[in-house]
């Protein structure tokens, strides 16, 4: 069963029971494209709702919208954000138009659960009309960044959250291994000894920077343009629409939004999506970093360094009996690449705008929001399946540091350079240990080589 509905185009069929209407038909039809709707996002949806709800308000409390149909706008939204209706928004992410299918969604459900409650069937749009009434004093080009910067600030609180879950975990595992002494290494040489715990903590120092850094760029979206509608001048918008319209989606999220100063400028301006952008992908690469690290720590298990062992995930090969491969490692690192490739997505969208509007931006919102989602995604399962079952193999990275030629660095102080390098020289050349040669040779004693390559001295550990 369908109902007919029109626009300046034409007429279309739309299923009877849906509470979308012919744009989003048209949006369904024309961009079958990534095959990711925006259902896909429910916060980026329930962020729309909220911004639909401080226009109807604004409207209300501006005269503009009589208060009967304000009041049904506010309750069809209210339910959109509780999680009703969601698979009403059937609409590609990657789109034509800036974003008119995404906003014209969003009005259509809105308008049709507003004609709802007002006892009304579907599409009686005269008394409730995504246009005339949800879209009053709006256009596409306030109302939808709007939306999206709201969108990546939820999703932004998950992130900050799992994030500040893996800083911990990280920290706990090196509090666990702080005791075992390993060897640092630089240009993937012997350099000084360390221990495992301090280099735990390095890692968790790092990404312990990110909950700020992400913070900081996300409050970049806390400037909006609402009342800047199609350019940015204004029209169609009630003066002071822009400063009441901040100020009541202030209130209803509890954010700080305020409205931009120069709405021109705001319109066309998509600065606080690159700065975003770029801060996912700081992270991603710090994460892939530490990735990389935890693979090369734990290979072997007998022809490779195998300082830790991280927790077997599934079997490693079709054909090697035995392997267990670094899996969740590996899947961080990928996921990363594609948090990368999609800060190149959202640098060449943002320069590809022109004059008064970047029309790219559903490519921006697309890539920020599947990035936020990846990066929490993974870091959660990071933090499940690797960094909590982490072990040490504390005998051999003991058996290691005493066979390096890199502990003569600790010895360098006391018997100088010259003679360190002879030794190092030695050892490297003979096979023997450090430790063996300074005995042989008489350069110490061993009660004080003993205390000059005591752990707690090469490590700075207590």
């Amino acid at each position: 069963m369908s109902r007919i509905e029109n626009d300046l185009i034409g007429s279309l069929p739309i299923p009877k029971d849906a509470y979308y209407g012919i744009h989003t038909q048209r949006a369904i039809d024309n961009f079958q494209i990534s095959g990711v709707k925006l259902s896909h996002f429910p916060e980026f949806i329930k962020a729309l709702a909220y911004v639909k709800w401080a226009a109807a308000e604004t409207n209300c409390q501006l005269g503009a919208l009589d208060s009967k149909v304000s009041n049904a706008i506010i309750e069809a939204c209210k339910k959109i954000i509780a999680g009703e209706y969601l698979n009403q928004f059937p609409s590609d992410m990657l789109q034509g138009g800036a974003g008119t299918s995404t906003n014209m969604n969003i009005n259509e459900v809105v308008a049709n659960i507003a004609l709802e409650i007002m006892g009304h069937g579907k599409a009686e749009y005269s008394y409730c009309s995504p246009y005339d009434h949800v879209n009053l004093s709006q256009s596409t080009n306030d109302a939808y960044p709007t939306g999206v910067k709201l969108g990546i600030l939820f999703y932004n609180a998950k992130l900050e959250n799992t994030l500040k879950d893996l800083v911990e975990s990280i920290k706990n595992k090196g509090q666990e291994l702080k005791h075992v002494i390993t060897m640092g290494r630089t240009h993937l040489q012997d350099a000084i000894p360390m221990t495992l715990g301090q280099e735990f903590d390095a890692y968790a120092a790092t990404l312990e920077k990110e909950i700020d850094y992400l913070k900081q760029n996300a409050d970049q979206c806390l400037e909006i343009n609402m009342g800047a509608t199609a350019v940015g001048t204004g029209l169609n918008a009630i003066p002071g629409y822009d400063k009441l319209c901040a100020e009541i989606l202030s209130n209803l999220t509890g954010l700080k939004f305020t409205h931009a100063a120069n709405l021109v400028e705001a319109t066309s301006n998509t600065g606080s999506f690159v700065a975003y952008s770029s801060a996912l992908k700081r992270l991603a690469i710090k994460l892939s970093k530490i990735c990389n690290d935890l693979r090369i720590l734990t290979s072997g298990p007998r022809c490779g360094m195998y300082e830790i062992n991280l927790p077997p995930r599934q079997a490693g090969s079709s054909i090697m009996p035995g392997k267990v491969n670094p899996v969740i490692a590996e899947v961080t690192s990928q996921t990363c690449f594609k948090v990368i490739g999609n800060d190149l997505a959202v640098m060449m969208a943002s320069e590809a705008g022109q004059l008064q509007l970047n029309v790219m931006e559903p490519v921006m919102a697309f890539s920020i929001l599947e990035s936020q989602n990846l990066l929490t995604n993974v870091m959660t399962c990071l933090r499940k399946n690797c960094i909590e079952g982490i072990t040490a193999n504390e005998e051999h990275c003991k058996q290691l540091v005493q066979n390096s030629i890199g502990i003569v660095t600790a010895l360098n102080p006391y018997i100088g350079y010259e003679n360190s390098t002879t030794i190092a020289q030695e050892a490297l050349a003979t096979g023997q240990s450090v430790y063996d040669l300074v005995l042989k040779k008489n350069v110490l004693s061993k009660e004080e080589l003993d205390r000059i390559l005591n752990p707690e001295n090469m490590t700075g550990i207590k």
